[in-house]
């Protein structure tokens, strides 16, 4: 309750004029059936005159605007409050999510994330609202039937007192076994969101492999998987309407049968003290106690399925943060010069796991200098740069840029001071301007075009009918791979970086336009400090240093000329090449 009261506090007026406002409507609900009985009472014993069907009826007609109000401003602050209450969990729960670290993603698929900051906070959203609109009023309606009811017969009563405990001990089964299956059914809305967001991220290659057929037999399982989840919860859940109708029909008619024989038995020896009225009432008032305990079990329904989404929702917020600021970090210490040295780092993506991504990496980078990365898929270049702007930790070892450990900067200088083209190119919807000023949102326009000239993207976004402003599609889809890629680039070059890491991202651009980028790198960036992570050699053979890595070790650290004459491992790769470009001739 304690986590979830912070998003109660600001709106805690509309959290209590909502349920007090239902409380007005439940006192309507126990006032009617007396002032019905007066009138049954007097059109049935002839004592009814015209002043006193006229007050009946102003009573009623009053009563009924009262319930009105009662009911729609309960409603209203019911509605004010859930809608609030969920626009800012789902606020906070984004906001978590953006400071997560990769590990921390990686432990959340992105369609559970998606269906956990959507479908899971509506659940909350609705149960609130119910619950406001309900918790006093269905209580108030039984309390007060209770009351009233025992008030008029208390022989009479104990009719109730045998069929609701059996009805509450039959909805207590039937929510204990539906619990369990609506946790299951969240599960299953995860998988299909996940199954969608993959086949509609990914549709250009599922179109070019033909597998749609594949896709739509995939999608065909997720969504059967969610749709015998929710019949298994509903079966379960299908027996309460039935359950309380019965046991509502039965209370009702026996009732009606001890009443009637009660009011006959009374009326033969000359009682009034429980008469048709009173029984009209009585009946009435049962109604209203088997139907707050109907309103009462919807809830709990409710409940069970608002509990299992509050649950996953409490999964991202107290998800520990792998990394944030230490409590050593220096506020003011920002990337001056770029120099990087990394001392004897390991690092696991599974802590338990046996064999090491990286290990006992030790490499010295120079400020302003540039160095190649290069080796075979798999062999850990993408994460050791990663460890760098702290996106994973490293396990073992230390990281230090310009003489300090990484984890004395705070987080965003850190990463303002590293400027990263992944090897996954992903822009943004909006224009192309818009994408750029990424890399700096105060940056001139002068500015920008000169990143983009040095990206080598001025000439073809130029060639654009709307230039800069052309809108992107989501990631970039109306833009080709090389185009991306530069797009990318000049991202990164806008922010005018200390230290600039490209991780294979001109591997869709012509060798022509990428000795132009390079060119462009020297010039232009010559203070950073440049690392250049590429599958071909001829994309780092003019480095200042090339590091040559395999099985998540360094094999070898030069220039290209030494490595050439001291590296195997360097020399097979530049083999295979020369020889694929000579095949290719």
């Amino acid at each position: 309750m304690k986590k979830w009261f912070k998003y109660v506090k600001p709106y805690l007026l509309y959290f209590i004029l909502g349920p007090l406002c239902m409380i007005i409507e439940v006192i309507g609900e126990v006032l009617m059936p007396l002032y019905l009985a007066e009138v049954i009472n007097g059109a049935v014993y002839k004592t009814l005159t015209t002043e006193a069907s006229l007050w009946a009826m102003v009573k009623m007609i009053g009563t009924s605007l009262l319930m009105m109000i009662g009911g729609v401003g309960g409603s209203y602050f019911g509605a004010k409050a859930s809608v609030n209450f969920a626009a800012d969990l789902r606020n906070d729960l984004f906001a978590k999510v953006q400071k997560y670290s990769f590990a921390n993603i990686d432990r959340f698929s992105t369609g559970s994330l998606v269906t956990r900051l959507t479908n899971d906070v509506s659940q909350m959203q609705m149960f609130i609202n119910m619950m406001l609109r309900m918790m006093l009023r269905s209580p108030g309606m039984l309390i007060g039937g209770v009351i009233m009811a025992i008030r008029l017969s208390p022989s009479l009563s104990v009719v109730m007192a045998v069929t609701i405990p059996l009805l509450l001990a039959a909805m207590a089964f039937i929510i204990a076994r539906g619990m369990p299956r609506f946790s299951k059914m969240q599960t299953k809305i995860d998988a299909l969101n996940s199954t969608v967001q993959e086949n509609i991220t990914n549709v250009r290659v599922v179109k070019s492999f033909v597998r749609e057929e594949h896709e739509v037999d995939k999608f065909g399982r997720a969504n059967r998987d969610l749709k015998d989840a929710g019949m298994s919860a509903m079966k379960n859940m299908i027996f309460m309407q039935p359950v309380q109708t019965f046991f509502m029909y039965v209370t009702t008619g026996l009732v009606i049968w001890f009443g009637s024989q009660l009011v006959i038995n009374n009326y033969d020896a000359g009682i009034s003290s429980f008469s048709v009225g009173e029984l009209s009432s009585f009946i009435n008032y049962v109604s209203q106690i088997l139907f707050s305990l109907m309103m009462v079990t919807f809830m709990l329904m409710f409940s069970s399925r608002a509990l299992a989404s509050a649950k996953r929702i409490s999964e991202v917020l107290d998800e520990k943060l792998d990394i944030t600021d230490t409590p050593n970090v220096e506020a003011d210490a920002v990337i001056e010069r770029g120099e990087i040295e990394l001392k004897n780092v390991s690092f696991r993506y599974y802590k338990n796991s046996a064999e090491p991504v990286l290990e006992n990496i030790d490499l010295t980078i120079a400020a302003g200098s540039t160095v190649g990365i290069i080796g075979s898929t798999g062999c850990g270049k993408t994460t050791l740069v990663s460890l760098i702007p702290r996106l994973y930790d490293a396990d073992e070892g230390e990281i230090l840029i310009d003489g300090r450990s990484v984890k004395e900067y705070s987080l965003y200088n850190l990463r303002e001071g590293v400027g990263m083209v992944l090897q996954k190119n992903v822009l943004f919807s909006g224009t192309i301007e818009e994408n750029l000023r990424w890399g700096d949102e105060n940056a001139t326009d002068e500015q920008m075009f000169a990143a983009a000239e040095n990206a080598q993207a001025d000439k073809f976004v130029k060639n654009f009918t709307l230039g800069y402003e052309t809108e992107l599609g989501q990631g970039g889809v109306n833009v080709s791979g090389g185009q991306k890629q530069r797009l990318c680039i000049a991202r990164a070059l806008l922010k005018n970086p200390k230290i600039i890491i490209l991780d294979d991202s001109t591997s869709a651009v012509d060798t022509a336009t990428e000795a132009q980028i390079r060119r462009a790198f020297r010039e232009e960036l010559a203070a950073s400090t440049k690392i250049i992570i590429a599958q071909r050699i001829s994309s780092v053979k003019d480095a200042d240093m090339i590091v040559v890595m395999d099985e998540g070790r360094i094999t070898g650290i030069g220039s290209h000329d030494s490595l050439m004459q001291s590296n195997l491992a360097y020399q097979e790769i530049y083999n295979s090449q020369i020889s694929g470009k000579e095949e290719n001739k």
